[in-house]
């Protein structure tokens, strides 16, 4: 009579059903010899055990690194937007405001590009490109720098960009762009979350809601 063979499956649903089979076979345990992972080379079954756990406390160490590296990221740039908040904040003539924005995030995020164009929300906006374009923006742009001829001074410098909207606190009427470049093409990419540039959006539009746009004299690295 021929002797029906077992396949892997049944093998595995045997030992998941009768836990103790090894206890009743410890020598079996013990004699049980299982390629190793790395290796071209057999070792025991508690060995390649061990060697399972010794890879998961890794992976578990680098995650665990990778957790407090972005902390402390997190951290340092959430004190720096701290310091510039109370920096616009103790800004004594509204006016500097706009070059106030741009050097300091230029400090915080080490960008070689940042930007602002402003306008007057309640002017025609028929002649301002810029203006028409950025009401197009339901949420800060991010990706590769765009291709409008109008938009090519603002990304000077940038291959790939965040474009923020600014908008009045209440009536949420859209008076400006705020602009972060990079010579990095992949600094920007369009897969990325925004809240964190949502949140320095707002920050600047409150700042700037002290201006009356069409006053503004243009500064060193921003546009008006």
């Amino acid at each position: 009579m021929d002797t029906p063979s077992l396949s892997a499956v049944d093998v595995a649903q045997f030992l998941k059903a009768n836990p103790d089979f090894f206890d009743a076979h410890a020598d079996l345990f013990a004699n049980l010899m299982v390629p190793h992972p790395h290796q071209s080379r057999a070792i025991s079954l508690g060995e390649r055990q061990i060697l399972l756990l010794r890879d998961r406390g890794k992976k578990t160490e680098r995650q665990l690194a990778t957790l407090v590296a972005n902390a402390r990221g997190n951290e340092k740039i959430s004190r720096l937007l701290h310091q510039w908040n109370c920096q616009m904040l103790a800004a004594s003539d509204p006016n500097t405001l706009p070059d106030l924005i741009c050097r300091s995030l230029e400090n915080i995020f080490e960008m070689p590009v940042v930007r602002l164009h402003l306008w007057n929300p309640d002017e025609i906006l028929a002649d301002d490109a810029i203006a028409g374009w950025g009401h197009t923006l339901p949420a800060p742009y991010c990706g590769q720098r765009r291709d409008e001829a109008f938009l090519a001074e603002l990304q000077q410098d940038a291959l790939s960009v965040a474009i923020i909207p600014l908008k009045q606190a209440g009536d949420e009427q859209l008076f400006g762009l705020l602009v972060l470049g990079s010579p990095e093409a992949d600094r920007f990419t369009s897969d990325m979350g925004t809240d964190f540039l949502e949140g320095i959006g707002e920050l600047s539009s409150a700042a700037l809601s002290r201006l009356q746009a069409h006053a503004i004299a243009p500064e060193p690295g921003c546009t008006a």
